[in-house]
């Protein structure tokens, strides 16, 4: 690993933390309603939108309710997205005249965006109307990332709120997130990425004279549209996927290294704001640098391991006099080398963002393992917008439970005693998705039609789908683009798991809120564990990689660890 690599990752992660904090600290302000600039401003719209939704500012709900309003809004939005694809051809904006979306791709895409996944079975440019695009997609980036910020401050406020039987409104809480926080946020970013060239049109089309025309075609169609606006919202909700079909490595979505630098940054941001909002919301400032400790903990070396693998070049290629010392560039844009790509591949898989820009299916088989681990460890290494942090929470529930039973302390977290209810509820949190995964791939490579879709013959072709379910599963929505998971059999499954991955997730993390928030405050005492030391960090640390290792080590063994002893014995087969 030369010095330039580490020194811009070291000053990424200097500016992730230094953007973070300040953010963090108004996450926290605007949903405990304390943004008096904001509100000045913002307020009047706030209290329109209310009013035409029938709700209140002061409304108070219980888990339950919470839950189910939740549950209904993501469904009617995941509907809205289904029939907007299908009457397509009839809509406006549709310039390129594109038909209605296939029945499969639709359900598959509308879940995929309702969930925070934007796994995308299609080409973007090639297959979405402008309007589609806007109407569709986008809105759900916002209101799905809103989603998942609600219910971690939800989780937030069941740890404070004492013999109550309320979280707060789910409505209040999705309003003020997206008007207060991701609306003006992706203004700004939007603005940034326009000046560095990303296009943002209502056109459908440029064209262009070819260098070498030919006889039937010298002009060539350049695809554009509301690009910027998209990327934007796609990166800072963490939903991922692209405008393009190529997502960030496409030069109109991503032309200049300070874009690719907002964007990468703009992954990672509102989940590590979160890490602090957490801390001020509780009262705690400490556990909100412990969060985000023990994430970072977890994402670096990781990134390291990646980028190394990366650098070394492809094994299988060492011995034919090949000079790799630019490192694997199969897949990569030039203009981004391997450090780029490699942070830009574990940004994205440690948040449930999943846009590339590189291809990860050209990947060294340690290379790919590193963004693959990272997604199965439940996408809490910073994770999703909101979801990150209550996926992260559920961790440290269960570590401050074996830790307790390990030196017979007490098993409190924030002056909240944790018993058996959090520990099931927590335990269907990590277990759940973690099943999805495992479930799914064992169905598609038993399947013979299913199996075929990832043409790459051994290690790598099982890698290809492990990879997909695992994407799924943990809404994160990133690919191997090997296999082809446009069939019917992918597009119901692949859904499937991001429901499960999704809500299986959220209800859990509600229920156990609305159990914390009904329990007293304990006072600490000598049998209490510290939650906020280095030592707890270590423990937490150690809790998800070897529930992560437990979890899928067999699988990722069949897959890249094989793949790359097959390699590295020179047995062939570019990865």
């Amino acid at each position: 690993m030369d010095a330039l690599t580490l020194a811009q990752f070291a000053v990424y992660f200097a500016l992730l933390a230094l953007l973070a904090a300040p953010l963090g600290r108004y996450l926290a302000d605007v949903y405990e309603g304390r943004a008096r600039r904001a509100q000045r401003l913002l307020g009047p719209f706030e209290r329109r939108i209310y009013r035409l939704a029938g709700a209140s500012a002061d409304e108070e709900m219980s888990w339950r309710r919470y839950a189910l309003s939740l549950l209904v809004f993501n469904l009617a939005g995941a509907l809205a997205v289904y029939l907007l694809q299908r009457w397509q051809g009839a809509l406006p904006l549709n310039p390129a005249g594109l038909p209605a979306v296939n029945p499969a791709i639709a359900f598959n895409t509308a879940v995929s965006f309702a969930t925070n996944t934007n796994w995308q079975s299609y080409g973007g440019e090639t297959t979405m109307s402008h309007f589609t695009q806007m109407a569709a997609l986008t809105v759900q980036n916002f209101l799905s990332a809103a989603t998942g910020m609600a219910v971690a401050v939800a989780l937030a406020r069941g740890f404070v709120r004492r013999g109550a039987e309320t979280l707060g409104s789910f409505w209040v809480d999705l309003v003020r997130g997206t008007l207060y926080v991701l609306l003006p946020l992706s203004l700004l970013c939007a603005g940034l990425l326009v000046s560095q060239g990303v296009v943002q049109s209502g056109r459908s089309e440029l064209r262009a004279a070819l260098v070498e025309p030919l006889a039937d075609a010298p002009m060539q169609a350049i695809a554009i549209g509301p690009v910027a606006s998209q990327v934007a919202i796609k990166q800072l909700g963490t939903n991922g996927g692209g405008y393009y079909n190529t997502n960030s490595a496409h030069p109109l979505e991503n032309p200049t290294p300070l874009s690719n630098l907002v964007q990468v940054l703009a992954i990672l941001l509102l989940p590590a704001a979160f890490c602090f909002a957490f801390g001020r919301l509780v009262g705690s400032r400490r556990h909100g640098w412990m969060l985000f400790a023990a994430m970072t903990a977890l994402l670096v070396p990781l990134l390291l391991a990646g980028a190394a693998a990366e650098r070394a070049g492809n094994p299988a290629l060492d011995g034919l006099g090949l000079d790799q010392s630019a490192g694997n560039m199969e897949g990569k844009e030039v203009r981004f080398g391997v450090p780029g790509s490699a942070l830009w591949a574990a940004a994205t898989t440690a948040a449930s963002n999943g846009s590339v820009n590189s291809m990860h299916d050209s990947f060294t088989p340690l290379g790919g393992l590193a963004p693959l681990w990272l997604i199965q460890l439940g996408e809490v290494v910073f994770g999703g917008v909101g979801s990150g942090l209550y996926g992260m929470l559920m961790f440290v529930v269960v570590a401050v439970f074996i830790a307790g039973l390990m030196v017979g302390r007490t098993p409190e977290l924030l002056g909240k005693k944790l018993e058996a209810y959090e520990m099931k509820m927590a335990s269907l949190v990590i277990l759940a998705p973690s099943a999805a995964v495992l479930v799914g791939t064992a169905v598609a490579v038993s399947l013979q039609q299913a199996a075929a879709a990832a043409p790459n013959p051994g290690p790598h072709g099982f890698t290809e789908i492990l990879y997909a379910y695992s994407s799924a599963a943990n809404n994160n929505g990133s690919a191997f683009a090997g296999l082809d998971a446009t069939s019917t059999f992918y597009a119901l499954s692949l859904g499937l798991c991001m429901l499960v991955g999704r809500y299986w997730v959220i209800v859990p993390v509600l229920a156990l809120a609305g159990s914390l928030a009904r329990k007293k405050i304990v006072p600490p005492s000598a049998g209490t564990l510290p939650t906020d030391t280095p030592l707890f960090v270590l423990m937490l640390v150690g809790v998800v990689v070897l529930v992560g290792a437990l979890t899928f080590f067999p699988a990722l063994a069949l897959g890249p660890i094989a793949e790359h002893l097959r390699l590295s014995a020179g047995a062939g087969g570019a990865p």
